[in-house]
């Protein structure tokens, strides 16, 4: 057989093989990845490499191989929900780092985590200063859940008894500079009226749009390709193009 076209047939097969193993485990492995999930991930992705490429071997070897961690990967997952042993071996367990505005250098170094990590996952939260958490808790998956303390957490509707209005989810009109018809669609709207919108702000072509946007209130979102801001801050820390002599 050709070469060419027998890695052709190999990888058709790895990526079936390892799409249907995926989609057997299911999307919470994927979304939330453990430990054991990233090394099973490695695992099924060499055997997948080797089946693709390793033409000396028997295929069917490597197709023996993926199943059977496949099987393991499943066999592991059902043992975690069963018994909460193994899954606290299996997927680990969470570990509080900061506690009452503090952090717990303790158990940082029990994960290997360092302070720049922490920080970095408290800004994904939108917390900039360690004194407003009372807990933050690193996850198996490698998430930071935080609980900001009572007097710095931020007022909700339901806190004063006000009654909402529905705010649902938005519809993309344009992604990098294609109108999405489908979206138009379902809101009964024209790519003309689109046009007059993207006009009124100064947009005279599609292509200049990154990002577009209708929320159910009616109001349009636009992101340009090119933006004019004029200062943008940079929060790395860049070394002087000059040392100080």
């Amino acid at each position: 057989m050709n070469p060419f076209l027998e890695i052709l047939i190999r990888g058709a097969g790895a990526f079936i093989i390892v799409l249907i193993i995926a989609r057997v485990v299911g999307k919470t492995q994927i979304g939330q990845l453990t430990v054991s999930d990233f090394v099973n991930a490695i695992i099924l992705g060499s055997i997948a490499a080797g089946m693709v490429t390793d033409l000396k071997e028997n295929g069917w070897y490597y197709v023996f191989g993926l199943v059977l961690f496949g099987l393991f990967t499943i066999g592991a997952e059902y043992l975690s929900m069963k018994y909460r042993p193994a899954r606290k071996l299996i997927e680990g367990e969470p570990t509080i780092v900061i506690h009452n505005g503090k952090i717990l250098e303790d158990n940082m170094k029990k994960l290997i985590y360092h302070i720049d990590d922490l920080m970095m996952q408290l800004r994904e939260k939108s917390v900039f200063n360690i004194s407003d958490v009372e807990y933050a808790i690193s996850e198996p998956n490698g998430e930071l859940s935080v609980l900001l303390k009572s007097q710095k957490q931020p007022l909700t509707p339901g806190d004063l008894q006000l009654s909402t209005n529905y705010e649902g989810i938005s519809s993309e009109l344009i992604i990098d500079g294609v109108v999405i018809q489908q979206n138009l669609k379902q809101n009964n709207l024209t790519e003309e009226w689109l046009y007059r919108e993207l006009e009124k702000k100064g947009v005279k072509s599609v292509k200049n749009v990154m990002y577009a946007s209708l929320d159910t209130g009616g109001n349009l979102y636009v992101d340009k390709r090119q933006d004019t801001m004029q200062h943008i801050t940079d929060i790395t820390d860049k070394l002087p193009d000059r040392m100080p002599q």
